[in-house]
């Protein structure tokens, strides 16, 4: 089994298996998980592949299966569907077991400053493509949720990312490279800040905050939408 494909699992299965836990009961939520994962991926899948043709990233063929689908490992594939399974079951699980929401208070100010601040480097790092990208989107999903929506449930996100860092910081450092001979997933520095945490480029935080603040939206969202519902069905009877 490839190196990557440890990683994914090893990044799911556990939040997979708890899924079923009685005080938790994750898997009730599917039916809004998995399509919100689909409508991550439809952003993210494009971007990553076309970045990988243009070598602004790249894979370890030696750390792979060597199964591609439409230019990208499956492993890479897998990754999105793993990783984004194992955040939003925490976030889920913050929920259910009652975790104060710490950031909710602070939401919409977490919010502006982190739009400033990608607005900023987006704007001054222009030739950068990862920088520009992540930054750049992450500021338009932000603007989005804070003119569109206003979503309640923003500052328990925030803390919860802040939270799965930890793992994160873990995944990726070994993923580009950390305890390895070789890293699993490169990357061309000439199209980001050069600044790493690790092995890791500090751009990943970023990307990896966008990607799980889209699945969480489309989550939340199929959520709010069976919960109406349920209430417009029992307000008929």
């Amino acid at each position: 089994m490839s190196t990557y494909l440890w990683i994914d699992l090893g990044a799911f299965l556990v939040p997979f298996f708890c899924s079923f836990h009685p005080r938790l009961r994750f898997d009730r939520t599917w039916f809004a998980l998995w399509p919100a994962i689909c409508g991550m991926m439809l952003l993210f899948i494009p971007w990553d592949a076309f970045f990988t043709a243009r070598g602004i990233w790249g894979f370890n063929m030696e750390h792979l299966s060597g199964i591609p689908v439409l230019g990208l490992p499956i492993e890479e594939w897998l990754f999105f569907i793993c990783i984004s399974y194992a955040c939003v079951f925490t976030y889920h699980c913050f929920r259910v077991l009652g975790v104060k929401d710490f950031f909710g208070p602070w939401a919409t100010r977490i919010s502006y400053a982190l739009i400033a601040c990608s607005l900023l480097i987006t704007v001054f790092f222009p030739g950068r493509a990862y920088t520009t990208g992540a930054f750049g989107l992450l500021a338009l999903w932000l603007l989005v949720l804070q003119l569109w929506s206003k979503p309640k449930w923003l500052g328990r996100a925030y803390f919860a990312y802040l939270v799965l860092l930890l793992p994160f910081l873990v995944v990726n450092g070994i993923l580009t490279g950390s305890g390895l001979d070789a890293p699993v997933v490169w990357y061309n520095d000439a199209h980001n800040l050069g600044i790493r945490i690790g092995t890791i480029p500090v751009e990943d935080i970023f990307y990896g905050l966008l990607m799980f603040l889209m699945t969480v939206t489309f989550y939340e969202a199929l959520l709010g939408r069976r919960i109406r519902q349920s209430e417009d069905q029992t307000i008929r009877k």
